[in-house]
């Protein structure tokens, strides 16, 4: 995999280019005609506890997955596909969403990861039991909306779920409620606007049209009394703050719920079950690449020089250089990033 500064990566070819698509699919596809028959034979994952973690989302959604990540795991390496070529997943069909999914896991396959996380809730609903088939020995995790915890939470029984069209007509959502939500007589309203993660695509300014109709639509769903609203798609916690503020503002008893921090919780526990943790995740092991990050990646002035514990663990302060790999860059790709992750975080540009 090729290094790139943020500079070259935004001069590179703008598409993935066509020839290696061909390639990433029809690899894919061989591995899902072929995969019960190696779903049979397969044994214990023997990967090497300090390849990275893969993260694919249909755009930058999947780096509030990747945030949550990166403070509970920082001794890890993260490597993140965003398919803005394709941005966004929720408006397109079933058949689409599991042929750009699986050529997603591909690549993250081939770039050596460990563990992939499937960042996004469209991806999830459609081809996460597929990616599973076709690569039997690799932890794949996959997003639902964190409907349980806050059906479990609602007061008034009744509860809102925020998401894209393909994910609230997606099984995974679908079986929550029937499994968990009905059985507790919950009441659960679905909604799906479709510019919401275009408009977080554009950095969320609040003067837009979208920020306004989600003003409105809180109104709503404080007036049906629902307290309880859950955020169904990752490129949505990045505006959790401008709904709080909101929700302040107008003086309304709605709690906002997502799933980031339980992903990363079942990511840990799959790498500890597997034996997969980065050296530098076990006290007194293998610091010196954290150090030679520092060195590397933190002006003197930085706050992460200070930030290595004195039991030989990272704080979640440090964090890795993240490898972002985008199907298609633009001229504000890279600020936009900035943007929601913060300038402490380290990126690398994958070119391919």
């Amino acid at each position: 995999m090729k290094g790139m500064s943020e500079n070259d990566a935004l001069n590179v070819d703008r598409a993935y280019p066509e020839a290696v698509l061909a390639k990433h699919m029809k690899t894919a596809a061989i591995r899902q005609t072929a995969a019960h028959a190696v779903a049979a034979e397969a044994t214990t994952y023997h990967a090497d506890p300090n390849a990275p973690i893969g993260l694919f989302d249909s755009g930058v959604g999947g780096l509030s997955v990747y945030l949550h990540l990166a403070e509970q795991l920082p001794a890890e390496r993260y490597v993140y596909y965003a398919d803005t070529l394709h941005v966004p997943y929720g408006n397109r069909d079933s058949t689409d969403i599991e042929r750009l999914t699986l050529r997603a896991i591909e690549w993250l396959y081939q770039q050596g990861c460990k563990l992939i996380v499937i960042a996004c809730n469209s991806a999830s609903a459609y081809a996460l039991e597929t990616a599973r088939r076709c690569y039997p020995q690799l932890p794949i995790v996959g997003l639902v909306p964190a409907l349980k915890p806050a059906v479990l939470a609602s007061n008034t029984h009744r509860v809102a779920v925020l998401a894209t069209k393909a994910t609230l007509n997606g099984a995974l959502l679908n079986k929550v409620i029937d499994a968990f939500a009905l059985p507790n007589n919950v009441e659960v309203t679905k909604y799906f606007d479709p510019l919401l993660v275009p408009w977080v695509e554009a950095g969320m300014p609040e003067a837009d049209e979208t920020a306004r109709r989600l003003r409105q639509q809180l109104t709503v769903f404080a007036q049906a009394g629902i307290d309880q609203l859950v955020l169904g798609c990752t490129h949505y916690p990045f505006f959790k703050g401008f709904l709080l503020e909101e929700i302040a503002r107008q003086q309304l008893s709605i709690q906002i719920v997502d799933s980031g921090q339980a992903i990363a919780e079942r990511v840990k526990q799959l790498l500890l079950s597997n034996q997969l943790l980065a050296s530098a995740n076990i006290k007194g092991n293998g610091n010196n690449h954290i150090n030679e990050y520092c060195n590397e990646y933190c002006n003197d002035d930085s706050n992460a020089h200070r930030a290595i514990a004195t039991n030989h663990q990272i704080s979640p302060v440090v964090r890795l250089p993240l490898t972002f790999y985008a199907s298609k860059y633009d001229d504000t790709l890279g600020a936009l990033i900035k943007q929601l992750v913060g300038q402490e975080t380290v990126l690398q540009y994958a070119s391919k």
